[in-house]
């Protein structure tokens, strides 16, 4: 692989373990790696110019349902609750299929990369219609990001008490069946991997207790993660109090889903005994503000989980009840709610930037990515902070408060998928069009 030296950024914001911010420097790629960081530096390979530029890692989102950018602003969804949202859109999702799902996972992860992002796990939790994980993992290694894809499932439809449709439920033996088999056949653990696997069963109200302790075992054994949604809403709560007669947290304690190997969803409802069983287990959650605030969920509660130590990243969630996926929007929203909450010290710029960065990658158990530092992984967002998003900024490496929140360019183990500020690996307006054209059928 040639070599690439991005040349002269305004600033570079490494977010390495001394948090360095260095003005006028170069950053040298080399086969998928950042070898050098300096000024001056010399290639016989490309160089990419950075003046008037800020230079970041790539960003990470924690938490996606991308199938669900083939239904975005739905009418009878748009202003339901989280339970009502589901129902309304359930019998939609049942009626996709294979192709559904790949032309939708190409279309939001280039939506995300289009907004400084690397790496992102998706949550893949129904299969109707011959639907299989890799219609996902093979729309991403087109597109040429690093992908987290984990295998969700649903198991308790409404006529066992459960949200689902029966329609959209799963055997639970065939759901471990069909587990062991997509991490064997896709899951990658080593150092720069572009597809690791998680498993996934969707929530506490779709799978049962069984499902998610066997889960749990299963993926231990297979040195993968584990992800859930978790303590949503207040409806998520009431659930698990009249269901299991405990919190979510006591729940998830229950059946082994706590620990480095774990991350929940949303946690929006955790309480103080929950947030210090999640920092004391080292248990991650993706944050999802923009989700939260368009269901009406509440106001997670960021702050306390960081200063006890809770591992936090951003997630976007689906673009259902997101509508947008946007990740460094999603930051900012992060930013703008702890100050609404905790008020305006509650969180820096910076603070906030870091859970993009490499708190993302903390949270999925990806320390070889989320820094700009020697011997991490090449991948490596570049913000023009020259045009009018900045204009008069005295600290254009605070993208946050103003800033743009579309890369110029975007490298990923070194290879550019996006310049000069288009998605250069796909043809994006024909998989658009073709996106239209599908959800035009399931709209009929």
């Amino acid at each position: 692989m040639a070599e690439i030296l991005i040349r002269g950024a305004d600033h570079l914001v490494t977010m390495d373990d001394d948090r360095r911010e260095l003005a006028g420097a170069d950053l040298l790629l080399r086969d998928g790696v950042i070898v050098e960081i300096g000024q001056g530096l010399q290639t016989t390979g490309e160089v990419v110019e950075a003046k008037g530029c800020v230079v970041t890692p790539g960003l990470v989102n924690t938490h996606h349902h991308l199938y669900q950018s083939m239904t975005r602003a739905v009418p009878g969804a748009q202003d339901a609750l989280l339970f009502g949202w589901l129902q309304r859109l359930y019998p939609i999702w049942a009626r996709m299929g294979p192709e559904h799902m790949f032309v939708s996972a190409q279309i939001g992860l280039a939506e995300m990369a289009l907004s400084g992002c690397s790496l992102s796990s998706d949550h893949l939790y129904l299969y109707p219609n011959g639907v299989r994980l890799e219609d996902t993992i093979h729309a991403a290694a087109e597109l040429g990001l690093r992908f987290h894809p984990t295998r969700g499932a649903m198991s308790i439809g409404e006529s066992n008490g459960g949200l689902p449709p029966d329609m959209l439920v799963e055997r639970e033996a065939a759901i471990l069946e069909d587990s062991i088999r997509v991490v064997d056949a896709f899951h990658d653990p080593a150092e720069g991997s572009m597809c690791r696997v998680g498993l996934a069963p969707c929530s506490p109200f779709s799978v049962s207790r069984e499902l998610m302790r066997d889960t749990a075992l299963l993926a231990r054994d297979k040195g993968v993660m584990l992800h859930t949604h978790l303590a949503e809403n207040a409806e998520d709560v009431a659930y698990s109090l009249e269901k299991f007669g405990c919190r979510p947290g006591q729940y998830a304690e229950d059946l082994g889903w706590l620990g480095d190997d774990v991350w929940h969803a949303h946690c929006v409802q955790l309480d103080a005994g929950e947030i210090d069983l999640f920092a004391r287990t080292r248990t991650g959650v993706a944050h999802c503000p923009c989700s939260n605030c368009r269901l009406g969920s509440g106001i997670a509660q960021v702050r306390a989980m960081l200063d006890a130590g809770v591992p936090v990243g951003l997630g976007v969630d689906g673009s259902a009840s997101n509508d947008c996926g946007n990740l460094a929007a999603e930051a900012r929203q992060a930013m703008l709610l702890q100050r609404v909450a905790q008020g305006a010290d509650a969180m820096s710029p910076r603070a906030a930037l870091e859970m993009a960065t490499r708190g993302g990658t903390d949270v999925l158990g990806r320390p070889d990515c989320g820094r700009l530092a020697v011997g991490k992984r090449a991948d490596v967002a570049i913000w023009d902070v020259s045009g009018v998003a900045s204009a008069g900024s005295w600290d254009p490496a605070a993208l946050l408060l103003a800033g743009p929140t579309a890369v110029r360019d975007l490298f990923v183990e070194g290879r550019q998928v996006v310049r000069d500020g288009q998605v250069v690996t796909i043809d994006l307006a024909a998989q658009v069009a073709r996106q239209n054209e599908l959800a035009r059928g399931l709209a009929g």
